[in-house]
């Protein structure tokens, strides 16, 4: 039943139906410790709803599951997310960048690019353009230059971020990823890095967190 507080109670989970109002975009759909039958009941209620659906880090063989009863349901294979737009959108003018600084780093990058485009924001993808080759990135200033925020991801030591932070005007949503040998801990390295940078206007998210970095760059792009 849905609460006048604004949330509908399914037992289970307790779903946000005015986050569209407050943030822009409805609740997303976290799928990691949630049961296909409960993944597919949230994901009906937003569906009846009207409220377009977003779910993040979605394995493949849970989507075939769910899809069999929610068939419009779509799938990005390599950002692990399902998404579903039932209103018509309307793109940004404003252009946002998601630059990788590896090939590795390209499942984290694409859960932020698809992110950012299921929000309806123009998105141009820069990816393996990293700092042991840092002639890749300068090649492409013209479009760095024009971009209304930027998302940085990139795993090792993470110095990315702070390299195009210093080259762009624009604010930077740095990501880093779990990608890297042992010394990088499983991201933690990267993580110390871009929260050190030296560079002024980069904003930190958490490790792999690639839909919370599109999340806040659709933000700034409004």
């Amino acid at each position: 039943m849905v609460s006048g507080s604004g949330f509908c109670d399914l037992g289970f989970a307790k779903l946000d139906m005015d986050r569209k109002k407050r943030r822009g975009f409805p609740e997303v759909i976290y799928c990691p410790g949630k049961t296909n039958d409960q993944i597919k009941k949230i994901a009906r209620q937003f569906i009846k709803d009207r409220q377009d659906l977003l779910l993040t880090k979605l394995d493949k063989n849970v989507f075939k599951g769910i899809k069999q009863g929610i068939p419009r349901l779509k799938y990005n294979p390599v950002a692990k997310l399902g998404y579903l737009i039932l209103q018509p959108k309307v793109i940004k003018k404003g252009l946002v960048l998601v630059i990788s600084a590896g090939t590795s780093d390209i499942p984290v990058a694409e859960e932020a690019a698809v992110t950012l485009e299921v929000m309806s924001n123009r998105v141009i993808r820069l990816y393996d353009v990293g700092v042991a080759g840092v002639h890749r990135l300068l090649s492409s200033m013209n479009i760095i230059k024009k971009a209304n925020a930027i998302v940085v991801v990139a795993g090792m030591e993470g110095a990315l971020a702070s390299v195009v932070s210093g080259l762009t005007s624009a604010p930077v949503v740095a990501v880093p990823t779990s990608s890297g040998y042992g010394a990088s801990f499983s991201g933690l390295s990267a993580l110390l890095t871009m929260l050190n940078s030296c560079s002024p206007g980069v904003a930190v998210v958490n490790i792999d967190n690639g839909f919370g970095a599109g999340y806040f760059a659709s933000i700034v792009n409004r």
